[in-house]
């Protein structure tokens, strides 16, 4: 038997007919080993980590490392079950296909649709926030403008080729990755007094000016609710493995350095930007600002707060670019397996065009929703995304619990990356969740963004379970 045929019979042991999702539609495989490993390491900084980490830090105070390293280790057991399963079954659909394959194409549809919808409005709020520099660069553009310019960059290079959206992604993550490290590095310097101009901060603002838990145990509620989210756009990585030369090796090795990434770039930022600044000085939630350039002017560095501006910008646009491409790829991924329009997961040359269209301009109506209605329709939408990573994670831990003890026993050979000592650490990462969710229902910034979420999820897993029956009877 040769090794496709032998790989085929696995799979189909694996997944029975009834259950197995459809093939998806043949992507090409543009991306290089180089693109891959650099998403990995670029999808780690986030905009988030740059742009909202000064709330998180104010509220918080110096408890805001703690906050990283608990919500960090939950993202880490969440990486390492999605890895597990996108080693064995490399799809562009990621956890939706996934999801499908454990518990139900109604699965499949409500994880799958929920995060393209989460995509396309990041896309947008990512390109209100680039616009917003650009425009304070040239104030005489608008910021419609820069955020329509942005837009159709990034569609067109999603449009022609996954190489053209990896070679954007590869540039803007070792322009992140440089400055994140140049960061760090200036930052152990004058911590350690070794900064010329700088005297060494020792623990003054570790412990003084309230201690190191000023707000008490709600503050640190709170740092922890808004770290959550600044993890959000992991995934990419195990979307875009789909579309590499090697998928599998690519996940694995992704997957496997997640623990230091995790730790280095966010918790490492973290102890730096409170042992340098007060958690409390003013300049950490100025939004033209944020806590990485509050940090640098705070150490009166020459040019090193718009330079650390200049990487922010550069972070946002990596985020759009991000965004539209896994937003078409989920939601091509979506119709080829029967859970909408066919006609969104069209190929063209292996790019699925019309869903890359359609995300972007789910993603530009956003914006023009934030100018015609900011306070009710564009405020819905951004309740409406708060929660639903966490909603993603859930269906990540559930399917992969069921879908180990399937590949132990049918296909034990496609197990290349192993959560660790399961199932112990799976119920974990789920006990964790729900302590999430049970504190986001507590706090009244968030318990609106809660029911928002828990709303759209639910109308999705109604129409998912709807047609899944619908499909079943026909």
């Amino acid at each position: 038997m040769s090794r496709t045929s032998a790989q085929s019979t696995a799979e189909d042991a694996v997944a029975p007919p009834a259950d197995r999702p459809a093939a998806e539609p043949s992507l090409s495989h543009g991306l290089k080993q180089r693109h891959l490993s650099m998403i990995a390491l670029g999808g780690v900084i986030g905009a988030g980590l740059f742009v909202g980490s000064g709330t998180a830090i104010a509220a918080a105070g110096p408890s805001i490392i703690l906050a990283y390293a608990i919500s960090g280790a939950l993202v880490m057991l969440v990486m390492r079950m999605l890895g597990e399963m996108a080693a064995a079954y490399p799809a562009s659909g990621s956890f939706s296909v996934h999801s499908e394959r454990a518990i139900g194409p109604w699965a499949g549809f409500t994880a799958g649709w929920a995060f393209w919808f989460l995509l396309c409005v990041a896309v947008g709020l990512e390109g209100i926030g680039a616009a917003q520099i650009a425009h304070g660069w040239v104030p005489g553009v608008p910021e419609w403008a820069w955020v329509a310019l942005f837009m159709l960059l990034f569609m067109g290079t999603n449009l022609t080729a996954v190489k053209n959206f990896g070679e954007f992604e590869f540039w803007f993550a070792t322009m992140k990755v440089l400055a994140i490290v140049a960061f760090l590095v200036i930052g152990v310097l004058a911590i350690t007094g070794l900064l010329p101009g700088n005297d060494a901060p020792g623990t003054e603002n570790l412990t003084g000016h309230g201690g190191f838990m000023p707000n008490g145990t709600e503050g640190l509620i709170a740092g922890l609710l808004a770290s959550v989210f600044a993890y959000g756009g992991l995934e990419t990585v195990t979307i875009a493995a789909a579309e590499s030369e090697h998928p599998v090796e690519g996940v694995a090795k992704a997957v496997r350095t997640a623990m230091w990434r995790i730790a280095l770039f966010y918790v490492g930022s973290m102890i730096v930007v409170v042992a340098l600044i007060p958690w409390n000085a003013p300049a950490l939630v100025d939004p033209d600002k944020g806590s990485y350039v509050a940090t640098l002017e705070h150490l009166d560095l020459p040019g090193a707060g718009l330079a650390m501006k200049i990487v922010v910008f550069v972070a946002l646009l990596s985020a759009m670019n991000a965004n539209i491409y896994g937003a078409s790829r989920m939601a091509g991924s979506l119709v080829s397996r029967g859970q909408g329009p066919r006609v969104i997961g069209k190929l063209f040359r292996g790019v699925p065009r019309v869903a890359v269209v359609m995300s972007s301009a789910f993603g530009f109506l956003c914006v023009l929703l934030s100018y015609w209605s900011p306070d009710e329709i564009f405020q819905w939408l951004l309740k409406t995304i708060g929660a639903i990573i966490l909603v993603v994670w859930f269906f990540i831990a559930a399917s992969q619990l069921l879908l180990r003890r399937r590949l132990e026993r049918e296909a034990p050979e496609k197990l290349v990356v192993k959560m660790w000592a399961f199932p112990y650490l799976t119920w974990v990462a789920l006990a964790g969740m729900a302590v999430v969710f049970v504190l986001m229902a507590r706090e009244p910034g968030t318990r609106e963004q809660l029911y928002y979420a828990g709303g759209l999820t639910v109308i999705l897993a109604v129409v998912g379970f709807v047609r899944q029956k619908a499909a079943e009877r026909t």
